[in-house]
């Protein structure tokens, strides 16, 4: 299995609703093993995320509000894309753009006071 990251917004009636995302290639936020491995693994855990650890035990839904918040917890760990990499024996450059796809939902999250799912 793979992990995706989508956008969503939330109707009036509570109802959520996925924004249409970009190509499928886009959409990739890693195999199903990078939720212990990469996203959920004690490195990014130690750099004091919050958000990312809730993918090693189920799906990541990150609130409009919580957006912002969100999209500092991937700057910090853009900035730790090599050490993350060697833990989770990933590539850098998958590593890079399992994020960059991630960060690009939120932006579009923040666009349209949304929220981020991955699952």
């Amino acid at each position: 299995m793979t992990l995706l990251v989508h956008t969503y917004v939330r109707g009036r009636s509570g109802k959520d609703h996925f924004l249409e995302d970009p190509e499928h290639g886009l959409t990739l936020a890693g195999f199903e093993s990078s939720r212990t491995k990469l996203w959920g693994s004690q490195p990014v855990r130690d750099l004091g995320a919050r958000f990312f650890p809730e993918l090693a035990s189920g799906n990541l839904t990150v609130e409009p509000e919580d957006v912002p918040a969100f999209l500092a917890e991937c700057a910090l760990l853009g900035g730790h894309i090599t050490e993350l990499a060697a833990h989770s024996g990933y590539f850098e450059q998958y590593v890079a753009d399992r994020l960059a796809n991630i960060v690009a939902a939120a932006e579009r999250a923040l666009d349209v006071d949304g929220g981020v799912i991955v699952w």
